[in-house]
């Protein structure tokens, strides 16, 4: 099969090769799974896990990607809840073989059925994106209806997911982002947005709980701006920033079969709109990611058409 796979930590995308790799093979609670979407974060080639396995052997070469949407076309002993023919989406272990080939194996609990009416690009866009906002915010944050939440990155992949998550959950919304980036901000929600380089952070006052994608000095600014018994949750990386009389809490997304249909069925009935910018195929996809233009919205490999 045709995969994307690394093998030179030091290169960075630069160092992606289209490649001929064996077809995975179902292990015990695995399906194998034809992979029509695929999506890529570039901050996967800073991930150890993309390089060594949980003993912390090289893994390499290793096949990028995470997010999938397919067809199941194998399962392996003991699976259940899965069937073969079954179109399914979702988000592959982080320490395994990824999503940016023909094929991929991957335990089938990591997976949720993706219905008929949505397109493949859709549902791959869809698993890192949708739980981590979903994850972030009641999870972590424990969201409730009323409160402000600060999303930042608010016009990308997981801060309009975010957003939208939030109003629907009845909380204010604030945005922010570059200045290019207020309409689409506010276009997916937010109720008011704030221009990280023009607009001063301070002024919008207290929150209840800020998202964050951002990190560093916006990151201890806004860890300042938490109500009591408030929480930042934060993507990016431990750190030790905390609010006066609140929680800070960093988190890696994981996969979860029912918070997906959860996902699914908003997309499905209008509520959550997906923020898909563009979409390659795999032979385009390493120009794609090599690319020095600024991405809006979240990319997709269609593998299959």
């Amino acid at each position: 099969m045709k995969a994307i796979v690394v093998t030179d930590q030091t290169a960075g995308t630069a160092g992606m090769k289209l490649v001929d790799r064996p077809e995975p093979q179902a292990a015990i609670n695995d399906v194998v799974v034809e992979v029509h979407a695929a999506g890529f974060v570039n901050t996967e080639l800073e991930w150890p896990s993309t390089w060594a396995d949980r003993a912390f052997r090289d893994r390499t070469p290793s096949i990028l990607g995470h997010e999938l949407a397919g067809v199941v076309t194998a399962l392996g002993y003991g699976t259940t809840g899965l069937s073969i023919g079954q179109r399914v989406f979702g988000l592959s272990d982080w320490h395994r073989d990824g999503t940016l080939a023909e094929y991929v194996a991957m335990e089938a609990r990591n997976l949720a059925p993706l219905p008929g009416d949505v397109d493949f690009t859709v549902g791959a866009s869809l698993p890192i994106s949708g739980l981590t906002a979903w994850q972030g915010l009641f999870h972590h944050g424990r969201l409730q209806a009323g409160q402000s939440v600060l999303a930042h990155g608010a016009a990308g992949a997981v801060g309009s997911a975010v957003t939208q998550l939030a109003r629907e959950a009845g909380a204010y919304v604030i945005g922010t982002g570059r200045a290019a980036d207020r309409q689409k901000a506010l276009d997916f929600g937010a109720n008011e947005f704030v221009d990280l380089g023009n607009d001063t952070l301070e002024d919008i006052g207290g929150v209840d709980l800020v998202f964050d994608v951002i990190g560093g000095d916006i990151q201890k600014r806004s860890a300042a701006l938490i109500r009591a018994r408030g929480t930042l949750v934060t993507v990016v990386a431990p750190t030790d920033v905390r609010p006066a009389d609140g929680l800070t809490i960093d988190f890696v997304v994981e996969a979860d079969r029912a918070q997906l249909s959860e996902i699914i069925q908003r997309v499905r009935d209008g509520r959550l709109r997906t923020n898909i910018g563009k979409v390659s195929s795999l032979e385009d996809a390493i120009a794609t990611f090599n690319s020095t233009e600024r991405r809006a919205g979240k990319t997709v490999i269609r593998v299959r058409s």
